[in-house]
């Protein structure tokens, strides 16, 4: 599996840690071994600019997520997380990009009184989701994805020996657009 992490930001941001977490979302989705995923940390003039071009919404926000390529689609009946079986050509599991503004996240974690890395991991999170297909548009998406997004996160705290001392809510729009979840 290809990830690659660049640090635009001027944050000092733990990549090693950023792909490592990528990398178990992946795997606990069962993404084709051949996938390659862009995780971009970016300043907020950067993430505003991005925000209202893609978006059209004013100020930076936390996390975009811009799939490259369309991924396989579930086959009915199959798990949701289904992308990418071991006959999918390579050349279609270019996932695409997830952008993140570490100085937003900073303010979040803040907000939520927990540590800044926590939050650069849920954001990272929610922003592979997104380019897997998955939305929180509404009420059942939203359930379905937060759950998802939570359950990976605390799969990835038990896998880094961290266990259960750091928590996540479930309900925070965490890609900025408020109103849609």
């Amino acid at each position: 599996m290809s990830i690659e992490i660049a640090n635009e930001s001027g944050v000092d941001v733990d990549e090693g840690l950023l792909a490592a977490l990528a990398r178990h979302v992946l795997d606990d989705m069962r993404v084709h071994p051949l996938a390659e995923l862009s995780v971009l940390l970016v300043d907020e003039p950067a993430m505003t600019e991005l925000h209202v071009r893609w978006m059209g919404e004013d100020g930076p926000t936390d996390v975009l997520a811009f799939p490259m390529d369309e991924l396989r689609l579930p086959q009915p009946g199959g798990p949701h997380g289904d992308h990418g079986g071991p006959d999918q050509d390579p050349a279609d599991v270019l996932l695409g990009d997830v952008v993140i503004c570490p100085q937003v996240a900073a303010a979040q974690a803040a907000d939520a009184d927990h540590d800044v890395q926590d939050e650069i991991d849920l954001l990272c999170t929610h922003g592979i989701l997104h380019l897997l297909g998955y939305d929180h548009a509404e009420p059942e998406e939203h359930a379905t994805m937060f759950g998802l997004q939570d359950r990976l996160l605390g799969s990835w705290r038990a896998a880094a020996g961290s266990g259960s001392s750091r928590e996540h809510g479930t309900g925070a729009d965490l890609d900025g657009r408020q109103g849609t979840g």
